[in-house]
């Protein structure tokens, strides 16, 4: 046997075996190179690509999309990803990652009614939101996340916030001119330094470990008193006012809902005394579709000591310390202040690791085997989406 039979039977087992692989192709997910300007991270890497492709999906990745996360074209083909020219990559796709929203004219060959996950920043980007619903694409903000326990596992802020208390810590302390531990040599003693982390939330948390690893004396504060005990689990001291009435209630997850006039007097008292002690201040307090609040003023920056060191984590929204500019090093009164438009970005290999695990949990939970496609439900759809069939439908964008 063999000779020409052979040939027909092989084509036919690889022509069956195409169709076989197209009919359980239900959807087409496409990832884009990131076009906003110090950018690194990439929505997708070969892990994730390979777990969409077991659902039956084709995977489309834009030609250098991994590059500044040391991910290469190679690895993407590896994993089972078609890696091509935007044009190609974006055609007929049914989903669209990205970390920042493209313009919708960079999705141009999409499906009509297309779903786009990504960061849209929905407060301050009104227009963008505006282009999607006008062109029909479904957009899916990934920062609108609810902060419900099913849905941790796709909370884009936590993850993202995690490596940036990190490397707020690490740039602080490549910035200071001194070491952070204290080193006893046969020249003498060299005292640890002192930090101070504003704001414990999830960024907050990891500066406080991060800088504990390194060796500083640290401590923390919070509105909420709630995260006193999460603080001195970690080995910090807590800063907070202990005999006067403050807090008057404390909402759901611990948030404050106010703070009585006379608290926040002793409070504002306690804290800047605490400043003007410290090598190290790491600032990560954010609101919401709101501007950053201003957390230190030009008058304690100016009682610390020279060559103090403050990292303000929040300088993209507006900085929680007076006079912050977003990626350069301002000196005032001696002390350094930095802080990172995107801090997340600096770690580009890590953040595009945890981002684009976040987008396969986000869309694997919502996955209908019998339609091939995910389905969202109330609770988490409704809470991310931007966008459907040409309108703005997030009741947070309302009014």
């Amino acid at each position: 046997m063999g000779g020409a039979s052979d040939r027909d039977y092989n084509a036919f087992r690889r022509n069956a075996h195409r169709a076989i692989k197209g009919a359980l192709i239900q959807v087409k997910i496409a990832v884009l190179k990131e076009r906003e300007a110090g950018e690194t991270r990439v929505a997708a890497t070969p892990e994730t690509v390979k777990k969409f492709i077991a659902l039956g999906n084709e995977v489309a990745v834009e030609a250098g999309a991994g590059d500044n996360a040391s991910i290469p074209d190679a690895a993407f083909a590896d994993a089972g990803a078609t890696t091509a020219p935007l044009a190609k990559a974006v055609k007929d796709a049914d989903i669209v990652l990205g970390i920042q929203a493209p313009d919708p004219k960079v999705l141009k060959g999409a499906k009509a009614g297309a779903w786009v996950a990504a960061l849209f920043d929905p407060f301050q980007n009104g227009d963008l939101v505006s282009a999607y619903a006008k062109v029909g694409f479904e957009a899916l903000s990934m920062e609108f996340m609810p902060r419900i326990t099913r849905a941790q596992s796709m909370d884009v802020l936590s993850s993202q916030s995690n490596l940036a208390g990190y490397k707020a810590v690490l740039a602080a302390a490549d910035t200071y001119g001194r070491a952070f531990p204290m080193m006893m040599t046969a020249a003498g003693t060299v005292n640890a330094a002192k930090a101070f982390v504003m704001g414990v939330g999830v960024a907050g948390l990891q500066a406080i470990a991060t800088a504990r690893r390194l060796g500083a004396q640290v401590s923390a504060t919070d509105v909420r008193s709630a995260t006193k005990e999460q603080i001195e689990s970690l080995g910090a001291k807590a800063i907070f006012v202990e005999d006067v009435a403050g807090i008057e209630g404390e909402g759901s997850g611990g948030y404050a809902t106010e703070m009585s006039d006379e608290y926040k007097a002793a409070q504002a008292k306690l804290v800047s005394e605490h400043i003007a002690k410290q090598d190290i201040v790491i600032t990560t307090a954010l609101i919401p579709g709101r501007a950053a609040p201003v957390l230190i003023t030009d008058a304690q920056i100016a009682t610390m000591k020279p060559g103090s060191v403050i990292f303000d984590l929040a300088v993209a929204q507006g900085g929680n310390v007076e006079g912050s500019k977003a990626d350069e090093i301002v000196v005032k009164h001696g002390v350094k202040i930095v802080g990172y438009s995107n801090t997340p970005a600096h770690l580009p290999a890590d953040a595009s690791a945890l981002f684009a695990r976040n987008h396969f949990n986000f869309l694997s939970a919502f996955w209908d085997k019998e339609a091939g496609k995910p389905e969202l439900d109330e609770e988490i759809g409704d809470a991310i989406r931007l966008t459907k069939d040409g309108a703005v439908v997030n009741e947070r964008l309302q009014g």
